[in-house]
């Protein structure tokens, strides 16, 4: 699935570290021009230390009697934040698994504005961070719980479905709660490195061509925040970020309120917020660097049941059904990446990096970017198979973590991919369940 960073099998029941081994293609030898700092390999586990490290107080995540404190890292997180490790939400380098009912998210993120457009909340900034390291009692701008699943809308034609959406209160704040919110589950870690390395020309060349009845994507502009030029998004939910570290810089600053040089200035409204002013960078370059160097150099789990009958008929059935048309099965990657791994890699990851309106059911009412509530980028595929077993065998699909099942995620898919759900849903039993097999074989 990842070209030659894609990993061996994993035979041995470790289920939970899916997603933690570094590239197959890992370069050795010395990554400075001086020789002495190691290989890249050891630029992996410098990375990894900090992805696992707490922020607030210097543990290691992982083993945390065995593994001496990180002083240089202690006390950075907050002062409002969701969690204080990048693993806090993204469980075992995995995916996010929403909390139960009347539990204050803190594994997801809330993004906020004042209007559909996404424009900052004059009270809160763009996220509602729900705890906060001031005065004393841990509270930060708003908790922010899982209410109630209540009754979908209709498809966009009018057929019902059967289908539950989850319902959001805001407790033990101060002030109007937000009017306009997105509630955002967290990725896996896994593949991002090489969707950073596929060219602009690649995706824009998709987004240009005809990708099948009623499909539309495009691509999503964003301000490149070191250099201030407008570039193609292709991070997040709705692509705001256009490279890795852009993703982690803004991940580090929303999320743990811990700042770079490429965020310096934490998430706050200009209306009674006065603690946010631009400061030095709490996690410094070469740091940032070597968090996105781990990131991007995780290796791809292999695809599995290659010779299943089930799975390979599932793939038919996938093509078949149009799911093709924005999971895109073949990407490759340019050859200007600078890391040497990443290069001229064909890669299987199941997305066409661009937006694409979901459809009624799937919108919200905040706006990101060129992004309307109802568009969202194609989630890439691979390792979705695992998902239950990196997070502790529970599942969870879709920007907010709604659907519980791949059959039921299917089933959420309207606006532009209403014609490969209702190919999906007019397929026999059997074909229903091949392509599931398929899917968990990614």
């Amino acid at each position: 699935l990842g070209g030659r960073t894609t990993l061996p099998y994993q035979y041995s029941n470790e289920p939970l570290d899916h997603f933690k081994q570094l590239a197959g293609n890992i370069g050795g030898g010395n990554a400075f021009k001086s020789g002495n700092h190691g290989g890249n390999a050891q630029l992996f586990m410098l990375g990894r230390r900090l992805v696992h490290t707490n922020f607030q107080t210097g543990e290691h995540t992982e083993k945390t009697a065995e593994n001496e404190i990180f002083t240089a890292q202690r006390g950075k997180a907050g002062p409002r934040f969701y969690a204080n490790s990048c693993v806090g939400c993204h469980f075992n380098n995995g995916r996010s698994i929403p909390k139960g009912l009347d539990t204050t998210i803190t594994n997801q993120v809330v993004k906020i504005g004042r209007d559909t457009a996404g424009a900052p909340h004059l009270r809160f900034g763009n996220s509602l961070q729900p705890k906060s390291t001031l005065g004393g009692s841990g509270i930060g701008e708003f908790a922010t719980q899982l209410d109630a699943w209540v009754t979908a809308p209709n498809y966009a034609d009018g057929t019902p479905n059967n289908l539950k959406k989850p319902r959001y209160a805001f407790v033990s704040g101060t002030g109007a709660a937000p009017q306009y919110f997105s509630v955002r589950n967290t990725p896996p870690f896994v593949g991002l490195g090489l969707l950073e390395a596929v060219s602009e020309d690649d995706i824009a060349a998709i987004a240009a061509a005809n990708n099948g009845p009623g499909i539309n994507g495009k691509v999503q502009k964003v301000v490149e925040p070191v250099t201030g030029l407008t570039r193609m998004g292709r991070f997040g939910w709705k692509a705001g970020t256009v490279s890795l570290k852009h993703q982690i810089a803004s991940a580090l600053n929303t999320d743990m309120g811990v700042t770079t040089s490429l965020a310096s200035t934490l998430d706050c409204g200009t209306d009674g917020q006065t603690d946010c002013q631009p400061g030095t960078a709490e996690v410094n370059n070469t740091d940032l660097d070597h968090m996105v160097r781990y990131i991007a150099t995780l290796g791809v789990p292999a695809r599995r049941d290659m010779q299943n009958a089930q799975a390979l008929r599932g793939e038919t059935v996938f093509a078949e059904t149009g799911c093709g048309g924005c999971h895109k099965a073949q990407l490759k990657t340019s050859q200007f990446h600078p890391l040497a791994e990443l290069r001229n890699q064909v890669i299987h990851p199941f997305t066409d990096l661009l937006l694409h309106d979901m459809g009624p059911g799937l919108a919200d009412n905040l706006g990101e970017g060129q992004a309307s509530g109802a568009e969202w980028r194609t989630a890439p595929l691979w390792g979705i198979g695992l998902t239950a077993d990196v997070s502790g065998y529970r599942e969870a699909y879709l920007h907010d973590g709604r659907a519980k099942t791949l059959s039921e995620a299917i089933l959420w898919h309207d606006g532009e991919a209403a014609n490969a759900r209702r190919a999906f849903v007019g397929r026999s039993q059997a074909d229903k369940e091949a392509l599931i097999k398929f899917l968990k074989s990614l």
